[in-house]
């Protein structure tokens, strides 16, 4: 049934369901938790002399949130922010990767409304399973446009990495205390492609006003995939700039402590799931590193999926809506 919204409607509940819309990149239907994310972002973007990457989160999510009430989707979707998660992420990655340009700016936008009607789409095929799609829509929808910057200089891919044979890389890590410490930071601020760890502290402080199990889920999502990726030996570079930990947070607090029942059942699978989001992450940078593209946060969606798709009773709770469960702790 299509949903009728009043502009007196979207005017009131417009800054809630943007804020939520940030959070609910973690899981949390919490405004409080979008507005400390959103401080990190900005924190971290200014710090790292990225600006561009903060005014492209709150132009994505605008345009993302905007895009629900003009589709006129279900106003439950938007309630929980469920609109602008996907256009968020599309907001950082574009000034990321690609050289800041009026063009890059009006691409942004295209893809930020995009990512809307992919996550419906996606979320009418998912949703049959009680499966969500996640950030895939960012991740599917930021593909197309990073790979079409290649042929239209009008938004130059001037941060991309370049296309090459994949090889190992190696190197030694710098392994004081509070070097690791920063790392383990960086994996958790990086699902924002933020690299900085006090951003990470913000993260953390977000998740744990709405939900202290998602936050920590979220660290030690982080620590794992830092421990795994130092013992396999990965990337020191990658290592030192929380690369192989953003998608290993999401993953855990998914399984950990969104879509699975309580139990030490659950830890287990929810460990096991965030040690193979690694090794999927590390295939998946191999498998793009000959066209130079990211992989986003596509690792955590695969990984995700492969855990959650089987269904398994011991970890089943009552099922989510197909987007995403609410937070404990709903403002």
């Amino acid at each position: 049934m299509t949903t009728l919204y009043s502009t007196k409607e979207i005017v009131r509940d417009f800054p809630r369901t943007y804020l939520r819309g940030i959070g609910q990149v973690f899981f949390q239907d919490n405004m409080w938790s979008g507005l400390l994310i959103m401080i990190g972002i900005f924190w971290g973007a200014y710090a790292s002399h990225t600006p561009a990457v903060a005014w492209g989160m709150v132009v994505g999510t605008f345009v993302s949130t905007l895009t629900g009430y003009w589709l006129q989707l279900p106003d439950k979707n938007g309630a929980q922010g469920l609109w602008g998660f996907n256009g968020c992420l599309v907001g950082c990655a574009f000034p990321t990767f690609m050289a800041d340009t009026v063009w890059m700016w009006i691409a942004l936008i295209l893809c930020s409304a995009f990512s809307t009607w992919v996550r419906t789409a996606l979320d009418n095929i998912l949703g049959r399973w009680n499966v969500s799609s996640f950030t895939f829509p960012f991740v599917l929808s930021t593909w197309f446009f990073l790979l079409a910057a290649r042929a239209l200089n009008g938004m130059p891919a001037e941060f991309m990495g370049s296309p090459e044979l994949p090889h190992a890389v190696g190197g030694v890590v710098e392994g004081g205390f509070w070097h690791i410490v920063e790392y383990w930071l960086r994996g958790i601020s990086q699902v924002f492609l933020i690299d900085n760890w006090v951003t990470g502290i913000f993260f953390i402080a977000a998740l744990a006003v709405s939900s202290i199990r998602a936050s920590v889920w979220g660290m030690i999502g982080s620590a794992i995939a830092l421990g795994i990726v130092i013992m396999w030996k990965g990337p020191a570079t990658d290592i030192e700039h929380g690369l192989y930990g953003f998608s290993a947070v999401l993953t855990a607090i998914a399984i950990g402590a969104t879509f699975c029942n309580t139990s030490w059942r659950t830890w287990i699978w929810a460990i096991l799931g965030t040690v193979i989001t690694v090794f999927i992450q590390a295939a998946m940078n191999v498998f793009f590193t000959p066209i130079g593209l990211p992989t986003l946060t596509g690792p955590f969606c695969v990984a995700t999926w492969l855990f959650l798709f089987p269904n398994i009773e011991m970890f089943s709770q009552t099922p989510a809506p197909a987007a995403a469960k609410t937070s404990e702790k709903k403002n």
